[in-house]
């Protein structure tokens, strides 16, 4: 007898409909077709020993199933509970036309409980799409699921549950989670704030600015000045997550299995901190079976790289791509992924190996052959890359001792928001630009004009510190984002002037 039952395959961060097709005739073997991987192949045991926990029997007859479409590599032990319910289907020991109209998925465990899966967010949106009823899957993955309106969300917890549900002695209420209070909850869900920060006025007027444009920066200063403090900052300061950004990181995350039961929704910008001992593929994405990277895990929101100069130079070079395009693409033989990448960049590095070149108060023992063979660890296109550059002195103990509360990250957060709309407004006939940061280079010469003072200034720069046309650009960028935080329709020079100030790696030559 054959039996059609339906599961999902997540391939990049979009799922893809598959057939499984149970056919139980004459005969003493077990098959799967249709490019299975291990994982799938190895789905025999499990299904057997979980059919019999349950105490129903496994046919001792030839059992072919095949995961159409064929041509599709399946990956991973998700499709344990959709072939058992087909073989259970096809051996005439459940009976039931409703089989058809949902995707089932779950790994199985020898005792017939169901353990979760990854991917649940896209493969619901992908269900709604293809108009099924509804998905049954682990009750851990359900509430990721239930963020899809006008689809029965059925967590379930042992195999016995699905089969009691298939000949109506089980009721299963569907998951439902109501979007708004999930950002009503946790969307200032945050541990730190600006207000445990003191001083550094000039450091957070640099933050400010790259929240509202968009902008990546790199802090340089020596050690206790409090780079990584502010840093950890900069994702409280941004504007919060629409419900398309939200959707759109949380199926990122889902797919990298990244997500716990408790969860439903991404509500706050992500932050990713990854070590400097990490690989280029760990960090850009990929391996045998692709998965998102951090690139991809920061994207809508933050990655910070602590240490700059300690990562592998193999690593900050792959980025130089994904910076520009916003996003990355992995290519094997057979197929290609494509994930989204657009993150802010946000970098601290020491000046030298010992951390006190230009210190105010304390001697750097570095020579100058050894502070510069530091820096150009870091290559010159990757610090074009790069809007602002920022040096971080040492707070002093007035500062530090000051009674006085600082400005919160609420406050900062308005005048964000503030910046962003403007730009919102600007860039409304755009879809694929949303910040001045993503401005393309034509972009930048029909938005980012200047009058004649302006022009001088940026030109003497220009040749002052020999920067790059794509530096030019940058500048210009980051001028405009100035110019939106005070409402000026117009570049002034007192924007360009600042926006130059950012450029202290250019400055001192520092040169990869």
């Amino acid at each position: 007898m054959l039996v059609k039952t339906f599961g999902s395959a997540v391939y990049g961060i979009e799922a893809t409909t598959i057939n499984v097709e149970v056919n139980i005739s004459t005969g003493t073997k077990y098959y799967i077709v249709g490019l299975p991987d291990n994982a799938v192949k190895e789905s025999w045991q499990r299904i057997e020993s979980a059919i019999m926990a349950i105490g129903f029997r496994m046919p001792r007859q030839k059992i072919v199933v095949n995961l159409a479409p064929a041509d599709i590599r399946k990956e991973g032990s998700a499709y344990d509970l959709s072939i058992a319910i087909g073989i259970l289907a096809a051996s005439g020991q459940i009976l039931n036309e409703e089989i058809t109209n949902y995707i089932i998925l779950g790994e199985l465990s020898l005792d017939g409980s169901i353990q979760s899966i990854k991917g649940a967010l896209p493969i619901a949106i992908q269900a709604k799409a293809d108009g099924f009823k509804g998905i049954i899957l682990p009750t851990a993955n359900a509430r990721e699921a239930a963020i899809v309106s006008d689809l029965d969300i059925l967590g379930v917890e042992r195999l016995d549950q699905v089969v009691g549900f298939f000949e109506g002695k089980v009721h299963l209420p569907p998951t439902n989670v109501n979007i708004d209070d999930e950002f009503a909850n946790k969307i200032n869900n945050y541990e730190v704030d600006f207000a445990d920060v003191k001083g550094q006025e000039n450091i957070k007027r640099a933050l400010e600015i790259a929240a509202c444009g968009g902008h990546n920066v790199i802090l340089i200063g020596p050690p206790g000045a409090g780079k990584t403090m502010l840093a950890k900052r900069l994702s409280t300061i941004l504007p919060p997550l629409t419900i398309e950004e939200s959707l759109e990181t949380t199926k990122i995350h889902s797919v990298a299995g990244k997500f716990s039961a408790s969860e439903a929704l991404m509500t706050i910008r992500p932050f990713r901190y990854p070590h400097h001992t990490i690989s280029d593929v760990a960090l850009v994405g990929g391996g045998a079976n692709p998965q998102p990277g951090e690139i991809s895990l920061a994207h809508n929101g933050v990655l910070f790289l602590d240490e700059l100069p300690e990562f592998k130079r193999t690593v900050l070079e792959v980025m130089r791509q994904p910076l520009e395009s916003r996003k990355i693409s992995v290519s094997r033989a057979k197929f290609t992924v494509e994930y989204p990448a657009s993150f802010m960049l946000i970098a601290a590095m020491n000046p030298c190996p010992c951390g006190y070149f230009n210190h105010p108060e304390r001697e750097c023992i570095c020579g100058s052959a050894v502070v510069q063979r530091y820096l150009s660890k870091i290559s010159g296109p990757l610090l074009d890359r790069i809007d602002l550059h920022v040096e971080v002195t040492p707070v002093e103990f007035k500062e530090l001792s000051n009674g006085r509360s600082a400005e919160d990250s609420g406050a900062i957060r308005q005048r964000v928001i503030g910046a962003r709309k403007i730009q919102e407004k600007r860039f409304e006939n755009n879809a694929h630009v949303h910040s001045n940061a993503q401005m393309s280079s034509k972009s930048v010469r029909d938005i980012c004009l200047l009058d004649d003072t302006g022009r001088k200034l940026l030109h003497a720069a220009m040749e002052r510190l020999n920067l790059s046309a794509r530096a030019y650009d940058r500048i210009l960028k980051v001028a405009r984002t100035i110019a939106d935080m005070e409402s000026s329709e117009k570049i002034q020079p007192a924007h360009i002037a600042e926006a130059i100030q950012f450029r202290s790696l250019d400055r001192e030559n520092w040169m990869g």
